[in-house]
């Protein structure tokens, strides 16, 4: 009976219902493209280093007899200040005696310039006394061709006659070597003036003056020291500019200049260079207690690539690195600190720009009606912490930044705004004050593995 009951109740039943079960919602972090106006950015490390750096030699002998009262390493000193002064009684002698000998040349120069109008004087009258004698030579010849005079007073006239001619050359040949004598004596006095001038020099070499404002970095000398010439006495580094060489990836220096005109980098100024690629730079300081930045100007390039680390190296300018200090907040740019040098190129306007994280290879994630979309795009140019997208997206499209695996295409997806994810994606990409802390610093060792490079604290001196 109770069988009878149970087969008539199966005859009608279909199989149990069956249902496909949805994977539930993953939560993921999304930001929405931005179509930003991109600063592309380059950045490297290096040290400060004065732009000019100055090297007191000794040109002269002698003993120090005075130096300055701050004489001492780090100290700051203005343009033209006297170092030290070696005794300059040796030279004030040679001086002296040189000054003697030009007196004595002008002197018989002055000499000369009389005795050439004695002899002109001279030479004058003795041609009138010629003149005089071949007159009576002629007359005593009239008489003797009449019979009226001897021979013999005839002939004597005519010796007379030759003795005068032979006084007359006398004095036109002392005539003739004034020249010469007189020449003699300009090249003793030119000499002379030459050894002068040499003397001059020499005293001014016994006072060593600073040529520009700078500030000590080497002091080898004290006072009562003997000095010879050639020894290296004091150096000085320059506190009007400072400079940085930073090596930076060729890779970066690329992006950075992409799209940017021919140009020949061989003529004009790294000033005007810059100027014309658009390229603007900043030194920042990493501190502890604060970042601190100095504008600067993209001086030159250096003038090898590293074949090794594959950078370029960057040399940036600033003006004034001792200017607006503030103690305790605001140090010096002195000499041997570790700084940050960022470059930044012309501006790219409209661009659609993705964190480098979000790139997967050409694709990107998408959150389209809360399921995921894998998009095939064109990437335009890779940055360090962003990526600059020609085409595949839309400025607004949701896009997802977190990791996620496995990534199904259609998979549901429940998306959770990130603004400060966006926010730092703006910041890198227009160059703004946090780009910099986007991502870490890295470097580039020379086997080819990335290391941690970001600045130790530097204490300000």
């Amino acid at each position: 009976m109770a069988l009878g009951i149970a087969v008539l109740l199966n005859r009608g039943a279909g199989p149990p219902a069956q249902r496909d079960a949805e994977p539930p919602a993953r939560v993921v972090r999304i930001i929405e493209i931005p179509a930003v106006d991109v600063v592309p950015r380059a950045n490297g490390y290096g040290r400060v280093r004065p732009e000019r750096v100055w090297e007191a030699v000794a040109e002269v002998n002698g003993r120090v007899i005075e130096t300055h009262p701050r004489l001492r390493r780090g100290a700051l000193l203005p343009a033209d200040a006297v170092l030290l002064r070696i005794d300059p009684t040796e030279y004030e002698l040679r001086l002296s005696q040189v000054e003697a000998d030009i007196l004595s040349t002008r002197a018989q120069l002055a000499e000369m310039a009389a005795k050439e109008a004695n002899i002109r004087a001279s030479l004058a009258i003795e041609e009138e006394s010629l003149a005089l004698r071949t007159t009576e030579v002629e007359r005593k010849q009239r008489l003797r061709d009449k019979g009226t005079l001897s021979a013999s007073e005839l002939e004597q006239e005519k010796r007379n006659l030759l003795a005068q001619r032979q006084a007359v050359q006398a004095q036109q040949n002392q005539l003739n070597l004034l020249p010469a004598e007189r020449e003699l004596l300009e090249a003793q006095l030119a000499r002379y003036e030459a050894q002068l001038a040499d003397a001059r020099l020499d005293l001014s070499r016994t006072e060593v003056q600073l040529p520009f404002r700078a500030r000590l970095s080497e002091v080898n000398i004290e006072q009562a020291q003997y000095v010879r010439e050639g020894q290296v006495l004091i150096k000085a580094d320059a506190i009007d500019r400072a400079e940085v060489e930073a090596q930076i990836p060729i890779a970066r220096m690329r992006a950075l200049l992409q799209g940017a005109d021919p140009i020949d980098f061989s003529i004009g100024p790294g000033g005007a260079l810059a100027e014309r690629l658009g390229i603007r730079a900043r030194v920042t300081l990493r501190d502890a207690g604060g970042d601190v930045s100095w504008d600067a100007e993209l001086a030159r390039l250096s003038d090898t690539l590293d074949p090794d680390t594959r950078t370029v190296g960057v040399i940036v300018v600033v003006e004034a690195p001792y200017a607006d200090v503030v103690p305790g907040a605001r140090p010096p740019l002195v000499k041997g600190l570790f700084v940050e040098v960022e470059l930044f190129g012309a501006p790219r306007p409209e661009q659609l720009v993705v964190p480098r994280s979000a790139l997967h290879g050409d694709r990107l994630y998408l959150v389209e009606d809360g399921r995921l979309a894998i998009r095939h795009v064109t990437v335009a140019v890779r940055h360090p912490e962003y990526a600059i997208i020609a085409g595949g997206v839309a400025a607004g499209d949701e896009l997802v930044v977190s990791d996620l695996f496995p990534a199904i295409d259609g998979m549901p997806l429940r998306g959770e705004p990130d603004p400060e994810a966006r926010a730092r994606l703006v910041a890198a990409a227009t160059g703004g004050a946090d780009a910099a802390r986007a991502t870490p610093a890295v470097q580039h060792t020379p086997g080819g593995t990335p290391k941690d490079t970001s600045p130790t604290t530097a204490a300000a001196p």
